[in-house]
């Protein structure tokens, strides 16, 4: 299809606006270059009928793919596709410049952070964050006390979920600083639309997402026990039943790396080795996608099968790197979330370039007295869950669901926070009912070994139910190509 549109036969989007929230799909955005009109143009010339169609092939070529994640709770499936939707989210370099470093910072923050708990506690001692919220965090580790890694990275994979709200402004939602998930829509993403939609993406002038796994190569290939000239990298999976396997075995190949799991390693004189047909093999970086407490039975859960004897022991040895690092997780704590801006500025000296959401920590008198009183005004959040799972949005939630909120909160404080309704940005979306605004968010990944570098745009995660603000794969969201302008879009 030629990528000039002279005639448009209808337009798709006429029931998608105006509405109260800010598009990602707008046409007069500062920097768009007249990109979302041409997206819009092309979309209409292909049609409804036409777009149902790419659509419903591209959930096959998905399916045919393995492109596919697990739900734990439903018991009736094991492989499930992540909805994908044709209309992709744009966003200008401007935008995307501002993200980047806001980012970068982040991560920067994070690691400053984990160093100094592990180490020597300035922040506790200095009263930034609360000596409690870390040491008696479930995510702690006494084994990364006075362990020192390679260039203080210790979140060496971060994904930071992102939203923009009401006013335009993009806020921070919440730090994934241990395993998180997700990339390999952000790259299969725009294999699909090249296959599916090239007329779409023709003339555009976008950033690339290709480069991922290289880039994620490079990065543990620096961490790798020094003096080593080339490094034996490999990807630890808890194995195929695991909710993110796709994802594992899509990483692996684009890094070139081997697939292992547990029983697949082991450990010799404080050295891990590969099996492999040819005898052992020697290993000096591993990409680690199971949980802390499954590494290594000797130090952690002793049940445990997945992970791999003398593993820890191994690394406190200098004889193999892992990512991310033991103990990350309290980084990632929705209560510790809350003092990020603090820490921000105590390490850097900087104010945050992303801010927060303002948050409500239930552990502290006043939060919860502040949460209990404007319960059905607030959303309220464990802090240890991940996927959407516990949360309560006030506003549309029954009087018994505010009843079991209420009782939560009050039995057992500390595991919650609250933030207040945001209005999260829209997008166009394709529903049964025609082109609709659907909520989403943003989940850019960053991959760090001597620097930080952030793979363009990221996740995109749209709420495909009318008027849902969850976006999470698990509660039934679905994702979008992201499309980050370069400095000139051109037609």
């Amino acid at each position: 299809m030629n990528a000039e549109v002279v005639k448009i036969p209808e337009d798709l989007f006429l029931d998608c606006e105006p509405g109260p929230y800010v598009s990602e799909l707008a046409t007069d955005r500062p920097g768009d270059n007249g990109a979302a009109q041409i997206v819009r143009d092309r979309l209409s010339a292909i049609g409804l009928d036409g777009l149902r169609a790419r659509a419903k092939a591209a959930e096959n070529d998905l399916m045919s793919l393995g492109v596919t994640f697990t739900v734990y709770s439903d018991a009736t499936a094991i492989d499930r596709i992540l909805p994908f939707d044709c209309i992709p989210r744009i966003i200008t370099a401007a935008e995307w410049r501002k993200l980047e470093t806001g980012v970068q910072q982040r991560v920067a923050a994070i690691n400053a952070f984990l160093h100094d708990i592990y180490h020597d506690r300035k922040i506790l001692r200095d009263g930034i964050v609360p000596a409690e919220l870390v040491l008696g965090n479930a995510n702690y580790r006494p084994e990364m006390e006075n362990f020192p890694v390679r260039f203080g990275t210790y979140v060496h994979i971060c994904g930071i979920d992102i939203i923009r709200d009401q006013f335009g402004d993009f806020r921070v939602l919440e730090d994934n600083a241990r395993t998180p998930s997700g990339v390999s829509y952000v790259v299969e993403n725009r294999h699909l639309m090249r296959r599916a939609f090239p007329d779409l993406l023709a003339g555009m002038s976008l950033m690339p997402v290709d480069d991922y796994g290289r880039r994620l190569r490079e990065a543990l290939t620096e961490i790798a026990p020094e003096g080593v000239d080339d490094p034996q990298v490999v990807l630890l999976s808890p194995g195929i039943y695991n909710s993110a396997y796709f994802e594992h075995v899509f990483l692996a190949r684009e890094m070139g790396v081997p697939l292992v799991e547990g029983p697949d390693l082991v450990v010799e004189d404080d050295r891990v080795f590969m099996k492999t047909t040819a005898g052992l093999r020697a290993v000096h970086s591993i990409y680690r996608r199971l949980g802390d407490d499954f590494l290594d039975p000797t130090v952690f859960r002793p049940e445990s099968l997945l992970g791999v004897p003398g593993l820890i022991r191994a690394w406190r040895k200098g004889n193999v790197a892992l990512a991310n690092a033991v103990g990350t997780g309290v980084a990632d704590d929705k209560a510790v979330y809350a003092y990020m801006p603090r820490i921000i500025k105590y390490y850097l000296d900087q104010d945050p370039i992303l801010a927060n959401v303002e948050t409500n920590i239930c552990r502290e008198a006043e939060g919860l007295a502040y949460t209990l009183d404007n319960l059905d005004q607030l959303v309220t959040k464990p802090v240890g869950e991940s996927g959407g799972y516990g949360i309560t949005i006030g506003p549309r939630a029954t009087r018994e669901e505010l009843e079991a909120s209420r009782a939560a909160l009050i039995a057992n404080p500390s595991n919650w926070i609250s933030q207040p309704v945001i209005g999260l940005s829209v997008c166009p979306t394709l529903t049964d009912d025609g082109i609709r605004q659907r909520h989403l968010d943003l989940r850019p990944f960053a991959v760090t070994g001597r620097s930080t570098w952030v793979l363009p745009g990221g996740l995109s995660r749209v709420a495909l139910k009318a008027g849902s603000l969850i976006v999470n794969s698990s509660q039934g969201g679905g994702s979008k190509d992201t499309w980050v302008l370069a400095e000139e879009s051109r037609r």
